[in-house]
């Protein structure tokens, strides 16, 4: 306290003995005691110059404007004839700065932070100020659940009037929840209502979810989440009259009591529908989330509001608001609802504008519009625009800004403006996995070839299984209505001995032609053809299925063939996506008169439901079937499908499931069927990265000769836990399996993983 009070003491003396100064005439201005300062510095400060009258005001200015400086912790004023003379000491500086102790806040992000507020080695040392950061540095752990925490600094004297501070941390424990009481409740159970908090007392995923933790702002999100609940199930004059938080005195364990006064429940006696119904109000009605007779809940009013709002501002009424007015009878317990819409004027869309696009063209960008020029202001529209705008894969940021026009109240200009990002790579790389080896591929690729939005690329992959060279071409805006056509050509070397099946290999050289037409935002149906030549090589120790093949079909085949799909994707984000989902068929066949007769069949599901923020309930499944025809009684063995692995039934080695030939080498089969249900979640310390996650899984599936040959009691099955990184060399799968119901024969392979494949 001395040590604050003092610049305030030197302050008032020096003003008392300013009164014994004698107004005079300023000759020059002397300024004694400077060490680092400036003169410069004191000059700017000093409210006098040479030639000015000095007196008892203006000596009372100079010490305030000087101490305001924030350099000097000791000033003097005297005169020597007509010269001012100014001795000053300086505040010492700051030498070094170290922290001892601290684990949860790191040093260097810390001395950032404090630097950003003027506390940083060579700035001027400032008591004061040390008090400050103390105090931030206890809210930062307080912040993480550390009460206990003790802070202590130490300021050091060195020469050359400088300081060195240590800042010694001791960070106690987490305080953990011990208890959560919720009082005057009496229509529900506590263990109900607690579990609508996101903090809690501690379990067994505690470590993980670090639910236990206190926190201020959780806790208010939490007593509002208990508001709604309330509200949401008709007690519309619940209240929380009063909350506690206690901490014991050892700092370790926190208690929470809740008082509440429930209420009575109330029910929906009726609704109406008010103010400038600019659309009839059949259309509107069916947007109400709640109806008459129904019990309140405060979250149906709400959405009931947000569907009429966004079905007018999806007719142009961009600024219109709808307002609900209750009316509540005390006396029957029930509340008539009256929705009062105030459209406002109606928005058409003037211009269309695009910025940032310093390579795409223009064009390329508004094919991708669903918002119209000239047409009638559609909120959904225009975020569907940007959302499409930002899976082109071209921009690393979109963004959209709707300016009224000036002096026009019914109009609107769409303003995007987005950053572009490289689209096109260049890349070697090396992987491998444990089926295929060491894996060596090569690629260019130009995703917005030219600006055009064009997709170019070729590609050269080596591993012990494939040997593939490929190139590619596809342009989504084939036509004005968003057809895409593509095509491309390739050369294939495959050793099948070296992908865990039968022993044969081939060579194979071909091109295909596809179309892609889209039927809404989220069905697209796509058509191809393909021509290629494919030939056998058999090895001294095929089997006699591949031997039996060769001798009845040959060994070289030329074939004309069409592929059809149609997929339904409703996923936020094609890579690691949180909700949502993609279903979607396909089909390939090879046409009549080919040297191979054939079609195969593959029916695919996804669905991603999102448990918690950060847990994502994962179902997959895949049935896939084919069979040949004309002079082909059966799909070739060289087109057969394949189960197990870490890309479908973990836990078994890769293409083991299923039927086996005379060597007991993997055949594969004409049917399969495989299927994964997952929790996944991304890494305990690394929430926010968008490039790792876990999950655990249970896989089930195999592969059998038809159809007519499935057995439910044949699938395999295995539990586990797995890992994906995308690695700057290609994506890295990870699983630990543990099959359950295998049977004798079958190859195991618990520990699975895969570099630099694709997924």
């Amino acid at each position: 306290m001395l040590s604050r009070l003092k610049p305030l003491i030197i302050a008032m003396a020096l003003c008392s003995s300013a009164q014994a100064f004698e107004s005079f005439e300023i000759a020059d201005i002397r300024v004694e005691g400077l060490q680092r300062i400036a003169p410069g510095t004191v000059f700017n400060y000093l409210p006098v110059k040479v030639g000015d009258r000095f007196d008892e005001q203006e000596s009372e200015r100079a010490i305030r404007s000087l101490f305001r400086s924030g350099y000097f912790k000791d000033i003097e004023l005297e005169r020597e004839n007509g010269v001012l003379v100014v001795k000053v000491v300086e505040r010492p500086a700051i030498s070094s700065i170290k922290l001892k102790g601290n684990k949860d806040i790191e040093t260097e992000p810390l001395l950032d932070s404090l630097r950003d507020i003027g506390f940083a080695e060579g700035q001027v040392f400032n008591r004061s100020l040390l008090e400050k950061v103390e105090q931030e540095l206890e809210r930062q752990y307080f912040s993480r659940g550390k009460y206990g925490v003790n802070i202590e600094t130490t300021v050091t004297p060195l020469d050359r009037n400088r300081v060195g501070i240590l800042i010694d941390v001791s960070e106690g424990v987490v305080a953990r929840i011990k208890q959560i009481n919720i009082v005057g409740n009496d229509e529900f159970k506590d263990e109900t209502l607690l579990d609508q908090f996101e903090q809690s007392t501690s379990g067994f995923f505690s470590f993980y979810t670090k639910n236990d933790q206190y926190s201020k702002q959780k806790l208010a999100a939490d007593l509002e989440t208990l508001r709604s609940w309330y509200q949401d199930r008709g007690y519309i004059k619940f209240n929380i009259e009063s909350t506690q938080v206690a901490i014991t005195p050892d700092k370790k364990d926190i208690y929470i009591t809740i008082n509440v006064s429930e209420g009575a429940q109330y029910r929906v006696s009726d609704i109406k529908l008010s103010g400038d119904l600019v659309l009839p109000p059949e259309e509107l009605f069916p947007e109400f989330q709640i109806n008459a007779g129904e019990v309140f809940s405060r979250k149906q009013v709400t959405s009931t509001v947000t569907r009429l709002s966004d079905k007018l501002g999806n007719r142009g009424y961009a600024f219109a608001n709808v307002n609900t007015v209750p009316d509540v009878n005390e006396e029957t317990r029930e509340v008539a609802l009256t929705f009062f819409v105030d459209p406002g004027k109606r928005v058409y869309v003037r211009r269309i504008n695009f910025s940032g696009n310093i390579k795409t063209r223009d064009d390329v960008l508004r094919q991708e519009m669903r918002q119209m020029e000239g047409g009638w202001f559609s909120a959904q529209k225009v975020e569907r625009s940007r959302t499409r705008l930002q899976r082109l894969g071209f921009f690393e940021q979109v963004n959209v800004e709707t300016p009224a026009v000036p002096a026009s109240p019914d109009q609107v200009d769409v303003n995007y403006s987005v950053t572009e990002q490289p689209s096109g790579s260049i890349s070697l790389g090396i992987g491998f996995s444990q089926t295929s080896g060491v894996l060596l591929n090569g690629s260019i690729s130009q995703n917005n070839f030219l600006g055009t939005g064009r997709r170019v690329s070729a590609a050269i992959n080596n591993s012990a299984v494939n040997r593939l060279y490929s190139f590619s071409y596809l342009n989504p805006y084939y036509t004005i209505d968003g057809i895409s056509r593509g095509f491309g050509m390739f050369y294939r070397e495959t050793d099948a001995d070296e992908a865990n099946i039968t022993r044969y290999s081939t060579d194979t050289y071909g091109a295909n032609m596809t179309y892609g037409f889209p039927v809404s935002e989220t069905d697209t149906f796509r058509f191809g053809f393909t021509a290629d030549s494919l030939k056998l090589k058999l090895s001294n120790f095929a089997s006699n299925e591949v031997r039996a093949f060769v001798d009845q079909n040959g060994d070289s085949f030329k074939t004309f063939g069409i592929t059809g799909s149609w997929a339904h994707d409703t996923r936020n984000r094609r890579v690691f996506p949180t909700k949502g989902g993609i279903q979607s068929i396909s089909l390939e066949a090879k046409v009549p008169g080919s040297e191979l007769e054939y079609y195969k069949i593959t029916g695919k599901m996804e669905r991603y439901i999102p448990l918690t923020n950060l847990l994502v309930l994962e179902a997959q499944g895949e049935v896939g079937w084919g069979d040949g025809f004309g002079d082909f009684d059966s799909l070739p063995f060289f087109e057969n499908f394949f189960a197990g692995g870490v890309r479908s039934v973990r836990g078994y080695e890769d293409n083991s499931l299923g039927p086996r030939d005379s060597t007991n080498d993997p055949l594969g089969g004409s049917f399969r069927t495989v299927g994964t249900l997952a929790i996944s979640f991304p890494p305990p310390f690394l929430t926010e990265t968008n490039s790792v996650r876990l999950s655990a899984f249970y896989d089930i599936g195999n592969v059998f000769p038809g159809t007519e040959n499935f057995d439910v009691n044949d699938l395999r099955m295995s539990v586990g836990i797995a890992g994906t990184w995308l690695s700057p060399v290609g994506p890295l799968a990870i699983s630990i399996a543990q099959p359950f119901n295998d049977q004798s024969g079958d190859d195991l392979q618990e520990f699975q993983f895969t570099l630099g494949a694709g997924f």
